[in-house]
């Protein structure tokens, strides 16, 4: 499952890479000087649609990033990490009886 996951956030990183790309500049730049600009300008639901588009899709990479990146998806082969740890006692020490100076 964690190997969809990740196959997922690719597509979707690469659908919002073709998605932003194909928004209409806010700015005319230099096709507003010769008359150029109504060549690019698409219609307003067109726009409100690759909008909302784009809006799902960046909520969905982020969620996906934190998702996997904070382990929330157990990925195959990695054991889940104990929530506590638990340490056995250290052994006690027996002091040996016939030391010098010990009588």
């Amino acid at each position: 499952m964690y190997t969809w996951f990740k196959i997922a956030w690719a597509v979707i990183a690469a659908a919002l890479v073709l998605l932003i790309l194909l928004h209409s500049p806010k700015g005319d730049g230099l096709g507003g000087i010769g008359g150029q600009a109504q060549l690019f300008s698409s219609t307003k639901s067109a726009e409100t649609t690759l909008n909302r588009l784009t809006w799902t899709l960046t909520v969905l990479f982020l969620g996906l990033t934190v998702a996997l990146s904070a382990g929330w998806i157990p990925q195959p082969g990695i054991a889940a990490k104990p929530t506590t740890q638990q340490t056995a006692p250290a052994p006690k020490q027996s002091i040996p009886q016939n030391l010098p100076g010990n009588n």
